[in-house]
């Protein structure tokens, strides 16, 4: 590849990892459904409604007082009412502030790359609470207690970390017992969880300007918010989409999927022939689910260690099942062959592509009729918290009613995607 070629390679992978261009992108595959120029789907404008209903009456049901948090992992930590941040504050107890904050930083990074789609046949058992979790929940339990023995760590008198040494000599089999993989105890992507790890550890290696002299996920914490030293300053604050950018940028070699242009690696960009841009980013749809869920659960640990997060909504909607799934079943998009719900679907075929740009796009539609539902405005409901009110919730309570917790469309996912 030339010079030439490689720059242009590089700007229309910068255009790529923006949330405006992943609006963009979605909004023409949405325009283009409504103008029914979709191979695979209708937009039915009434349901709508039906959706922000659901959304709304979840959100009722799951914060009566109306104290909505950001979607996040953090949720996840909380399962079985366990207050497992209290229990990682009373490890930390000693640690000056900076240490706290990367410790919560390296975990979130750790539990948002292990929270894949775990199968229906695993569970985990928390010997503290005598509590079982599947699914979200489940892992979510299970990366925290997995972090807090330091399988992550090389450093034993340090376990409260992860680093790339640690994550580079990650074995799958401790991975398997962190989990409580057994034969009659699956979990799925096990092997693909703990290549995901080591890939991280890879990068962080390979890159100490971003991760510092030990390779930490804390190092973009310490990058953007304090650049010239360990202490927080009083006045920090950072923008919700440079947290993603820095992600995007230093975690680019990591995902499994292939997509590239030239020789830099895209990660969860996917072809869609119908979509316009500029340059050799023509034909290319954004989604970054997985850098923007991470970005997501990252907001309190930066505000809990006195950083503002400011401008969350340039943040996109999650394009995943639940959400996705949601609109499916609540009939604002509806299959134009209801036997394409039968066949497996990988990623990258043009129906998945297309299916989660306009999940994107309609969640933007569906948060302002959800809003008004429950009479508040963007500032007092981001879409952080639409979502964990909200639409996820709606939409797994909807996959449950209708098909037993099922998505509604196969996808052959290798767990960064969905």
């Amino acid at each position: 590849m030339s010079t030439s070629q490689h720059g242009a390679a590089q700007a229309a992978a910068a255009t790529l990892r923006t949330t405006p261009a992943i609006r963009d992108r979605c909004g023409q595959l949405l325009a283009r459904a409504r103008e029914g120029g979709s191979t695979w789907f209708t937009v039915d404008e009434g349901a709508i409604a039906t959706a922000a209903r659901e959304v709304a009456d979840a959100t009722r049901r799951r914060y009566p007082k109306g104290h909505i948090p950001f979607h996040s992992r953090w949720r996840h930590l909380e399962a079985g009412g366990v207050d497992r941040k209290g229990e990682l504050d009373r490890l930390m107890a000693g640690l000056p502030p900076t240490s706290r904050a990367h410790a919560m930083v390296d975990l979130t990074f750790i539990s948002v790359l292990l929270d894949a789609g775990a199968g229906a046949d695993w569970s985990y058992t928390e010997s503290a609470s005598g509590q079982g979790f599947t699914r979200s929940e489940g892992l979510g339990v299970a990366s925290f207690h997995a972090f807090t023995a330091g399988l992550f760590s090389s450093d034993k008198d340090h376990p409260l970390q992860a680093d790339a040494q640690g994550l580079r000599a990650l074995q799958t089999d401790h991975l398997a017992a962190a989990f409580q993989v057994r034969g009659n105890n699956p979990l799925v992507g096990l092997e693909g969880r703990a290549i995901l790890l080591r890939r991280l550890g890879e990068a962080m290696s390979e890159q100490p300007e971003i991760f510092g002299q030990d390779g930490r996920p804390a190092g973009i914490f310490d990058l953007l918010v304090s650049p010239l030293g360990p202490d927080v300053p009083r006045t920090a604050d950072v923008a919700a989409h440079d947290i993603l950018s820095q992600i995007l940028l230093a975690c680019s070699g990591i995902w499994p999927a292939s997509n590239a242009i030239g020789t830099i690696p895209l990660g969860d960009c996917w072809r869609h022939a119908a979509v316009r841009g500029d340059g050799l980013s023509d034909g290319w749809v954004p989604f970054h689910k997985l850098s923007q869920w991470l970005t997501y659960s990252l907001l309190e640990p930066f505000a809990w260690s006195g950083v503002q997060v400011r401008g969350l909504d340039a943040l996109t909607g999650l394009p995943e099942y639940r959400n996705g799934g949601l609109l499916l079943d609540t009939g604002v998009l509806r299959l134009r062959d209801e036997g394409a719900a039968r066949a497996l679907w990988q990623p990258g075929d043009e129906l998945i592509v297309e299916w989660r740009a306009l999940t994107v796009a309609l969640l933007d539609e569906v948060a302002v009729e959800v809003r008004k539902l429950l009479h508040l405005d963007a500032q007092r409901l981001p879409l952080a918290c639409v979502l964990e009110g909200g639409t996820w919730a709606a939409g797994r309570e909807l996959a449950q009613r209708h098909r037993g917790g099922l998505p509604p469309l196969r996808v052959a996912s290798d767990g960064t995607v969905f």
